[in-house]
Parts: C-alpha cells; structure tokens; sequence
C-alpha cells in the first residue's frame, strides 16, 4: 500500500455515486454560490432539499441572489459532510456546478416547503408544520439547481492514504489539475514534474 506525499493531490480521493447521493440527501445545509454584475462571487448559506439529481432551496425574491440569478443562472452547491450530525453521512465535500431554474407556481413551492420542513423536523411534527408556516409567505420563491459539473473529496479516503491504510485500488484516477496544471507550476518554481 502506498502513502500520502504530501496535501498537493487531492483528485484521487472521489466519493463513490452512492456517497454522493448519501452526503447530499443527511447533509442538512449547502453554500449556494452566484456572481453579482459585477462580477464579485458571493455565497450563502442554505437549508436544501436533495431530489432525484436535483438542489432544491429556497429564499424571498427580493434578495439580491434573485436578481443575480435571473441574471446568469450560473451557480454553485457546496456542501460538507462535517454539517451532519448522522453517523452515516460520508465525510469530506461536494462542489456542484449547475444552472438555477425558478419556480414559482403554488403547487412546487409547497409540495418544497413540506419536504424541506420535513426534513428540518423530522421527527417533530408541529416544528415541521410551524416551519412550512414560515416559508409560506408571498415573496418566496424555489430554485432547483440541475448539476453540471462535481469535485468531490473523500476525506476517509485521504486520512486513511496519509495513514498508508487504503488499498490503492479506492484512489480515484487523478485529475488534469493534479496533472497537467500541478506539473506547469512546479516547472515555473523549478521543480522536475511529479508522476501520478
């Protein structure tokens, strides 16, 4: 079994689908990330909802995200497995890219509150139902962010490696920043090329 060099490559340490899938749906918060006009990213906090491949949130249409969003429907889902108080969820994080779309119709904006109240409350039914009270108001809208693109980092992965515990066959293929772009910098800091 081989050993972590070093923190430099990081691309070898993907969540399985299944991981994904199981961070997305126990994590219960996500930075969402957009870019105002000028051109300043921006991110906040969220409680999210994780449906069949789909980011679902929520806030007032009056904030600035709004617009900004409408704008460029161009954005980005963060999520940490460190946010999750369940003992199964995977550790590490996810970073999606992906494009917003609105909803606003009744129908979707409280069949998303239930399930978002729901999952703020599980086992609490009057703290679900006064937290859908509470997204129910008349400036709220819901996006539903489609994923394009997923970084992820496994972090068991990565501690059990520096450990020189993981069977080489749980690395992942490295990918082009941990290769092509790794290379090009340590050649400008004078550095032979480091072979993955």
């Amino acid at each position: 079994m081989s050993k972590a060099e070093d923190h430099e490559v990081v691309s070898i340490y993907p969540h399985s689908e299944e991981q994904i899938d199981k961070m997305m749906t126990l994590a219960p918060e996500c930075v969402l990330n957009w870019a105002t006009k000028d051109g300043w990213p921006v991110g906040v906090m969220h409680a999210f909802v994780w449906d069949k491949g789909h980011v679902w949130l929520t806030f007032s249409s009056h904030r600035h995200r709004a617009a900004a969003i409408r704008r460029d429907p161009r954005v980005s889902i963060v999520v940490s497995g460190t946010s999750s108080r369940d003992p199964e969820c995977p550790r590490g994080a996810i970073t999606i890219k992906g494009r917003a779309v609105f909803h606003d119709d009744e129908a979707t904006k409280k069949a998303f509150y239930r399930k978002l109240a729901h999952k703020v409350s599980p086992t609490n039914k009057a703290g679900e139902d006064d937290f859908y009270d509470l997204l129910d108001s008349p400036l709220r809208t819901v996006i539903e962010v489609t994923p394009e693109k997923w970084i992820t980092f496994d972090a068991e992965k990565s501690h059990k490696h520096r450990q020189g515990t993981l069977d080489e066959s749980e690395l992942g293929k490295p990918l082009s920043g941990d290769t092509e772009r790794m290379n090009a910098e340590r050649a400008k800091r004078g550095l032979p090329p480091r072979e993955l």
